[in-house]
């Protein structure tokens, strides 16, 4: 092989490398963080409102809050309705007890005995009537799930899914850092445009 051969072959199979180093390899992040606006944070046992939420499911819930309109990327919804993108967090533990008061939804069919039906989606609240004593058993590392819904409110997803210990943990939020990072690298934020 004489001397341009070899520079032939060298430019070549510079260009092939090149280029394939160029292809971008596909995000770990939906697109639907790219086009979402609205945002809700709830509990996987409910909504922050909801009687008997642990109080550190309800922190969790303040915490990721505040973290994402720091972020200023999307706007925070007070009706689950009206967002693009659902976070479900839900704090570690081994095991908790609670003590509660329940708000009866409604009446039961008459005769119905046993436990109030769970409802089989994050977020959906228990029918709970009364006074009681619940336990729970679950993961000691924080959860956060980002969802969107269907337009019966039913969530889709997750889109997003990742635990940690201490994750939810604020005001820093870890969790929610690993998505910001994630969001940011895989869809840019526009800057604003410059007034004249």
């Amino acid at each position: 092989m004489n001397r341009s051969q070899a520079i032939a072959l060298l430019l070549l199979a510079t260009a092939v490398f090149g280029s394939a180093q160029n292809k971008k390899k596909p995000s770990d992040v939906s697109a639907v963080f790219m086009n979402a606006k609205y945002f809700y944070v709830e509990a996987q046992a409910g909504d922050v409102m909801r009687p008997g939420l642990f109080p550190e499911d309800r922190q969790a819930i303040f915490d990721v809050q505040d973290g994402v309109q720091d972020w200023k990327r999307y706007t925070l919804t007070t009706n689950r309705n009206q967002a693009d993108l659902v976070f479900v967090v839900r704090k570690g533990r081994a095991a908790a007890g609670r003590v509660g008061v329940g708000i009866p939804g409604g009446p039961r069919p008459q005769g119905s005995q046993g436990p109030p039906t769970q409802s089989g989606q994050p977020g959906q609240p228990q029918d709970e009537d009364g006074v009681g004593v619940g336990a729970e058993v679950g993961p000691s590392d924080d959860m956060l799930q980002v969802y969107t819904t269907n337009p019966d409110g039913k969530l889709i997803g997750p889109v997003w899914n990742r635990e940690m210990r201490e994750g939810l943990d604020g005001p820093d939020v870890p969790l929610l850092r690993q998505l910001r990072i994630a969001v940011e690298k895989a869809y840019p934020s526009q800057p604003a445009p410059k007034q004249p």
